[in-house]
């Protein structure tokens, strides 16, 4: 018979239980009865049915959505878009571990897609994923089509993850905390950051928006700031173009913020075309945690 994806959740979190710390006190965590996570001081979380734990010590409110996570694991998952990105993302990652075991954690996972598909092109490899985000949404549906990471809903700022735990944080297209990257990465841990470039998306700003301000932009500024917290291995410049059907298009336009400021009838004639190429231009910074 097999396992619930609840008992498998616990079980998975179970061996890896000296990464997690309590949300509201910080203090050191167990597995109870494969039923909840619970702190030195009681605080109990339980694992969900769907096999994620809820470990957000206050709500939040997102602006993501489930229509959008469903969207954009069509894109992630169906289309050949990011296929490319996630090779080279498995690759740089590869390249610059130093340990046989490693314990990854997507930072702002959202729905999952992009984490299990670097895990899935890192087959060779003994890599132990954890997912986070603080959309209840995007890691249910996480937990209910991935079943290999750990998931988990969680705030980065009050981070359910122990000091020195994580072997290579991934922050793709998401806001960062560089405070709390410092203290759950292991001494000499990555942290690769992917951020994009000016023409990311191009086609859809262009599209979108008619002032010059927001079809472009630039990332100097948060280029700058990771180079002041770690040392830069290596700046890879990842550039791929792909041909996206009208379905696919339709996908793209409900996943990303772009849209929400866009006008609404310069976004429908966008997705009305049959099929365009779209542009993926992208920055992936290693750093390195250098701890004396």
């Amino acid at each position: 018979m097999k396992k619930s994806k609840k008992v498998q959740s616990a079980e998975q979190v179970s061996t890896f239980i000296s990464a997690f710390r309590c949300p509201i006190c910080g203090a050191s965590m167990k597995v109870e009865e494969l039923k909840s996570l619970v702190c030195s001081e009681n605080h109990t979380f339980d694992f969900a049915k769907q096999g994620y734990l809820h470990l957000l010590p206050h709500s939040i409110k997102s602006q993501y959505d489930t229509d959008l996570f469903v969207a954009r694991r069509k894109i992630i998952m169906a289309s050949d878009l990011y296929t490319s990105f996630h090779q080279v993302m498995a690759k740089l990652i590869q390249k610059h571990v130093d340990v046989s075991e490693v314990l990854m954690i997507d930072l702002g996972c959202g729905e999952g897609s992009h984490l299990q598909k670097i895990l899935d092109e890192s087959m060779n490899q003994k890599f132990t994923g954890i997912g986070l985000d603080i959309s209840k949404e995007g890691v249910i549906m996480a937990a209910k089509h991935y079943e290999q990471p750990i998931w988990l809903v969680g705030d980065l700022a009050y981070s359910p993850i122990a000091d020195q735990s994580i072997d290579v944080i991934l922050n793709i297209l998401s806001p960062s905390n560089y405070q709390e990257f410092k203290r759950i990465l292991t001494r000499n841990g990555l942290v690769i950051k992917v951020v994009p470039r000016a023409n990311y998306l191009k086609e859809l700003r262009e599209a979108f928006f008619v002032q010059d301000e927001k079809k472009e932009y630039s990332n100097a500024d948060t280029i700058s700031l990771f180079q002041k917290h770690f040392q830069v291995l290596e700046r890879f410049h990842f550039h791929d173009t792909k041909k996206l059907t009208k379905d696919e298009l339709e996908n793209l336009v409900s996943m990303t913020p772009l849209s929400w400021s866009a006008d609404p009838e310069r976004k429908e004639a966008f997705m009305k075309q049959e099929s365009c190429n779209i542009t993926i231009d992208l920055e992936i910074l290693v750093g390195k945690n250098n701890i004396e």
